[in-house]
């Protein structure tokens, strides 16, 4: 069940979906978090952020929507408190950070390789899906442009031996477009997908049911988004139109056979997100059901299992 992101082999393809289970101590609770094959941070920022105001979450249909607004306590209290904790228990860490402006990101990366605890890192996911307010609201990786220019510059502080995953939106036209930019800028791999922009509004007062308006959706209601969004990237890697790199799919994961299906579609490893906030023990579930289903259609390794879809395909 072994995976690899780029220099980096995990013991198995399963991890946390960054933001959906804090920064690894609430939910040691339930299973010892060195089980996964890495824990995905929430993303941190350079400084200190409350967040947006209350309420900022709201049940759908087969999902829900957050208007967190990347609550945290920036880089250097992560560093020395949760990341220097998920060191001590052994813990593979995926370090997700963000930036208002392109030239934060690259200080929050800095200031994670400079941390005593940076060698329990095997990976930064870039979460380039976030507002970019140097530019009026754009989501970096929304613009091919923008995209490259956060990619080099956390790839230029970073050590060359650490894999940088750029985390993409699926609002966009072409998802493959804003895939290169990212990978030609230096990035080792892409997680797919981050929520959808959603809204609902409250039928009885009529009016936003969020205080921020918009939220990001997410849950089972998204995994067809995210199928599609690898499969369109895996296939543009295996016609040449792109450069071959690792995919992390995540988005409506809740059981062995989702995640086998974004497998299929072409990605490496996997995120469990939503589905951690009715059950805690679910990613660890996960891994377990991941590997039943790999058993059960007659595989012995997990990698053969990636991409497949594309293989067996019905020509028309």
């Amino acid at each position: 069940m072994s995976t690899t992101l780029g220099p980096v082999t995990l013991p198995n393809p399963v991890m946390t979906a960054s933001g959906c289970a804090a920064n690894g101590q609430e939910l040691h609770r339930f299973f010892p978090v060195p089980e996964l094959g890495a824990f995905v941070t929430k993303t941190v920022m350079a400084a200190p952020r409350s967040g947006r105001g209350t309420p900022r979450m709201a049940e759908t249909a087969s999902g829900m929507l957050n208007s967190i607004g990347l609550q945290g306590p920036g880089i250097d209290a992560f560093v020395e408190k949760d990341l220097a904790w998920l060191a001590s228990v052994g813990a593979r860490v995926l370090v997700s950070i963000a930036g208002t402006t392109a030239e934060e990101f690259g200080d929050v990366a800095e200031r994670l390789a400079a941390s005593p605890a940076f060698g329990a890192v095997v990976g930064v996911e870039v979460n380039i899906s976030c507002p970019n307010v140097a530019n009026r609201g754009l989501v970096f990786a929304c613009d091919p442009v923008s995209s490259d220019l956060v990619v080099r510059i956390v790839r230029d502080r970073l050590p060359s031996t650490t894999p940088i995953l750029a985390k993409l939106t699926p609002d966009v036209t072409d998802i493959v477009g804003i895939a290169e930019a990212a990978l030609l800028a230096g990035a080792d791999g892409l997680t797919m997908i981050n929520t959808l922009l959603g809204m609902v509004i409250d039928t009885d007062l009529l009016r936003p049911q969020l205080a921020g308006v918009t939220g990001g959706l997410s849950g089972p209601a998204i995994r067809p988004v995210a199928v599609r969004a690898l499969w369109q990237v895996t296939a543009a890697m295996r016609d040449g139109r792109l450069p071959t790199a690792p995919l992390v799919g995540v988005g409506g994961v809740r059981t062995g056979r989702d995640a086998l299906e974004l497998v299929a579609a072409g990605a490496c490893a996997v995120q469990v997100g939503t589905a951690t906030f009715n059950d805690p023990s679910r990613p660890r579930r996960v891994v377990d059901e991941l590997e039943a289903e790999v058993v059960r259609h007659g595989f012995t390794r997990f990698a053969d299992v990636v991409g497949i879809a594309h293989e067996r395909m019905v020509r028309p």
